[in-house]
C-alpha cells in the first residue's frame, strides 16, 4: 500500500511543473468520432471525461471539439445511403447534411456534454451555427454541403471560458445565407485553435500516432517539425482520411499555435499521459523555429 501510494505522489509531483507552465491556457481537443465508435461500452468517453475535467480543475481551459463520422455513416446506413468520401472528406447532399446535423448537434454533442457534466456543472454543447461561430463557404460543387471555414468569431467561446465552462463545439458550419455545411471536426480545431491563441491542439483519434510508414507500425512519429511533417504532406506520405488533420494541423501551427498532439484516444488517460507527463505518448508537432 505504502508503494502504491508512493508512486501516486511522484505522479502528481511529476505533474506540478506542467500545471503551472500550462495554468490558465487554452488546449483544444479534437475527440474524434473514431475514437467514441472504437471504446467498449462507454469506457473511453467516461475516462476522457475524468481528463477534461481534471485538466479544467488545475487551471487549465480545455475547448471540445467533435466529430461524428462513424455515427453519421451508421444512420446513413440505416436509411439506405451509401457513404462516399474523397481525400477523406464525406460527400455531402442536402439529405445528408440533415442527417449530419442530427448525429453531430443531437447526438454526439449531448453524449459528450452529459459525461463531463457528471463531475459537475462544466459542459456547454454549441455547434458552429450559434451565434455564427463559424462562418462556411462551400469547399467544392462535386462535395456538395461540405465547407472550408471561412471565419471563426470566438466571442461565444471566450465567454464560456471567461465563466469557467468547457464548451463542446460540434463542427456544423453556417454561410451568409444561413445554410449549413458539413466540416471536417479536424479543420474546425484548428480554426478554433487559432482564433483562441492556444498553446496547444490535441487529436484524439484511433491510432497510436503518426507513421512515417502507414504499414509499419515501428515507424511512429514521437516528435516532428511542422516544416518536415508539411512535407510529409506534399509528397503523399499523408494520404485519406489523415489529409485534413494534417492539414490544419499545419495550418495552425504556422498560425500562432504552439503544438499540436496526436494521440490514440482509446488508452486510458491519454490526455494526461501527454500533457502532465515527462514521458508523454503518441506523436508531438512543434511549430515556430526549429
Amino acid at each position: 500500500m505504502i508503494e502504491v501510494a508512493a508512486a501516486k505522489a511522484a505522479t502528481l509531483v511529476e505533474a506540478l511543473p506542467y500545471i503551472r507552465r500550462f495554468a490558465g491556457k487554452v488546449v483544444v481537443v479534437k475527440y474524434g468520432g473514431n475514437a467514441l465508435a472504437g471504446t467498449t461500452e462507454h469506457d473511453a468517453l467516461r475516462l476522457f471525461a475524468e481528463d477534461i475535467v481534471l485538466m479544467r480543475l488545475v487551471g487549465l481551459r480545455p475547448v471540445v471539439v467533435h466529430g461524428g463520422g462513424p455515427q453519421i455513416s451508421a444512420l446513413m446506413d440505416r436509411v439506405g445511403k451509401v457513404p462516399e468520401f474523397r481525400d477523406g472528406l464525406r460527400v455531402t447532399d442536402a439529405e445528408t447534411v440533415d442527417l449530419v446535423r442530427m448525429v453531430m448537434i443531437g447526438q454526439v454533442n449531448p453524449q459528450l456534454v452529459a459525461a463531463i457534466n457528471v463531475h459537475g456543472s462544466y459542459a456547454v454543447g454549441v455547434s458552429g451555427e450559434d451565434a455564427g461561430m463559424i462562418r462556411a463557404t462551400p469547399r467544392d460543387a462535386g462535395l456538395g454541403y461540405v465547407g472550408d471555414v471561412d471565419a471563426i468569431d470566438p466571442s461565444l467561446l471566450l465567454g464560456l471560458l471567461e465563466r469557467e465552462f468547457v464548451p463542446v463545439v460540434a463542427g456544423i458550419g453556417v454561410d451568409t445565407e444561413g445554410h449549413p455545411y458539413n466540416i471536417n471536426a479536424d479543420t474546425v480545431a484548428g480554426a478554433v485553435a487559432e482564433a483562441l491563441g492556444a498553446e496547444k491542439l490535441v487529436y484524439l483519434t484511433d491510432i497510436e500516432g503518426l507513421r512515417r510508414d502507414v504499414a509499419d507500425p515501428a515507424s511512429l512519429i514521437r516528435q516532428i517539425h511542422v516544416d518536415d511533417l508539411d512535407a510529409m504532406l506534399t509528397d503523399g506520405r499523408i494520404a485519406g482520411g489523415m489529409i485534413p488533420k494534417v492539414a490544419s494541423c499545419v495550418h495552425a501551427l504556422r498560425h500562432g499555435v504552439h503544438s499540436a498532439h496526436v494521440l490514440d484516444g482509446r488508452i486510458a488517460h491519454v490526455l494526461l499521459l501527454e500533457i502532465f507527463t515527462d514521458a508523454g505518448i503518441g506523436t508531438m508537432i512543434l511549430g515556430g523555429p526549429r
